[in-house]
C-alpha cells in the first residue's frame, strides 16, 4: 500500500515527542528478530496477548506494558510512528487510517460484538429520547471520536432517516469510559455509549435504559477490531508476528469454550496481580464477542466499513479494497477453516 507523506505529517504532529526507540528498533541494530514487545494495556482488564502470554502461547516473546490505551486512533498513530510495536483498534478507523497511508496490517481479531458482549447507546430512564429524531440537539458520550462508536451511532441516525443536517445536529462529546456512567447519572449528557463490563455493572445498579446497539444496527455478531502491526515490523520479524498471531489466536478459543467462570479466574488472577488495579468488574465477564474461531479476519469485516467510508465521502467508489488492510497468513485457524472448506 502506498505510503503518504501527509499521514506521516500528520502522526509526527500528533504524537509529538513519543516517537521514540521502540524493541523493534533495538533488534534491528543486532539483526535478529523482536522478543519483547512494547504495547498499551488496558487498566483493570485483561487483553488476549496479556492472556496468551500468561497462559504460554507466545513461547519465548515477552511483553512491555508501556501504558494505558485511551483509543484506537491513538493506538493507529504510536504503532505507525514506532512508539509501540503492535496495536488494536476498530476496523473502521483502520481503514480510515490505511487509506490514508498509515503503513499499518491487521493481522488477528481483538474485540467484537454479540449478543452477551455489545456496544449499546444509554440513557437514563426518564428520558423522553425514544427514537433517532430524539437526538437532535442532544449531546451522546463516547469514549473517542472516529472509531467504533462514532461509527455505529451515525449509522443508526443514518439507517433512521434523517438527513446529513440532522445528524451533525447530534453532538458527540469525548468522555473517558470510566466517566460514561457518572457523566449520563449526573445529566452533564443525554446519553452515553456503554460496553462490555462497564455497560453490566451500570445496568446493574439500575435506572437506565438501552435505545439501540450496534449489534441492532448491523443485523448481525462480528468481530469488530484487530491487532496490527505496521508492514515493516511485519517484513523484519515475520517469525515473531507468527508467533504472536498463533498465542493470541489460541488465547481466544481458550476465551470462547472455557467455562465462564474459569475465565473469570484466570483474569482475576492476571489482574489482581498488578498494582494499583481491581478486579471487581472481572465477575461481568460474558463472552469474548469475538466471531471468528482464533480471531480469523473475514473480508466483511472490512468491507462494511469501506461501504460506510464511501457513503460518507470520505473515500471514493472503488479507491481501496478489504485485503488492503488485513492478513491471515499468520493464523494457524485460518489454515484451518480453508481445509474445512476444500
Amino acid at each position: 500500500m502506498k505510503k503518504f507523506a501527509s499521514f506521516v505529517l500528520f502522526s509526527a504532529l500528533t504524537v509529538g515527542g513519543l516517537a521514540g526507540c521502540s524493541s523493534s528498533d533495538e533488534q534491528a541494530a543486532a539483526n535478529e528478530q523482536d522478543k519483547v514487545l512494547q504495547y498499551q494495556g488496558s487498566p483493570n482488564t485483561v487483553t488476549f496477548p496479556e492472556l496468551a502470554e500468561v497462559l504460554g502461547y507466545l513461547d519465548d516473546l515477552k511483553l512491555d506494558n508501556i501504558g494505558a490505551l485511551t483509543g484506537g486512533p491513538e493506538s493507529i498513530q504510536i504503532t505507525s510512528v514506532g512508539e509501540t510495536d503492535f496495536g488494536t483498534a476498530f476496523n473502521g478507523a483502520i481503514v480510515k487510517a490505511a487509506s490514508k497511508g498509515a503503513p499499518i496490517e491487521s493481522v488477528v481479531g481483538s474485540y467484537g460484538s454479540d449478543k452477551n458482549t455489545y456496544y449499546g447507546v444509554y440513557t437514563l430512564d426518564k428520558t423522553t429520547i425514544k427514537s433517532a429524531k430524539d437526538f437532535i440537539g442532544k449531546k451522546i458520550g463516547v469514549n473517542t471520536l472516529g472509531a467504533h462508536a462514532e461509527f455505529f451511532i451515525r449509522d443508526y441516525l443514518r439507517q433512521e432517516g434523517l438527513t446529513d443536517k440532522e445528524i451533525e445536529q447530534v453532538q458527540l462529546v469525548v468522555v473517558p469510559a470510566s466517566n460514561a456512567e457518572q457523566s449520563l447519572r449526573n445529566e452533564q449528557l443525554e446519553a452515553v455509549v456503554l460496553n462490555g463490563i462497564g455497560r453490566d455493572l451500570a445496568l446493574e445498579r439500575g435506572g437506565i435504559q438501552e435505545v439501540f446497539s450496534d449489534v441492532d444496527v448491523f443485523g448481525t455478531e462480528f468481530t469488530a477490531g484487530s491487532y496490527f502491526f505496521t508492514e515493516d515490523y511485519i517484513k523484519e520479524n515475520p517469525d515473531t508476528v507468527k508467533t504472536f498471531v498463533n498465542g493470541v489466536a489460541k488465547a481466544i478459543e481458550w476465551a470462547r469454550n472455557s467455562p465462564k467462570e474459569e475465565v473469570i479466574e484466570k483474569y482475576t488472577e492476571i489482574v489482581g496481580a498488578r498494582e494499583g488495579e481491581s478486579t471487581d468488574k472481572l465477575k461481568y465477564f460474558k463472552s469474548t464477542g469475538i466471531a471468528e474461531e482464533g480471531g480469523v479476519i473475514k473480508e466483511n469485516e472490512f468491507d462494511i466499513w469501506i461501504d460506510w467510508l464511501e457513503k460518507n465521502g470520505e473515500l471514493k467508489e472503488g479507491q481501496v479494497k478489504a485485503t488492503d488492510f488485513y492478513t491471515n497468513e499468520y493464523n494457524e485457524y485460518a489454515k484451518k477453516d480453508s481445509s474445512q472448506k476444500d
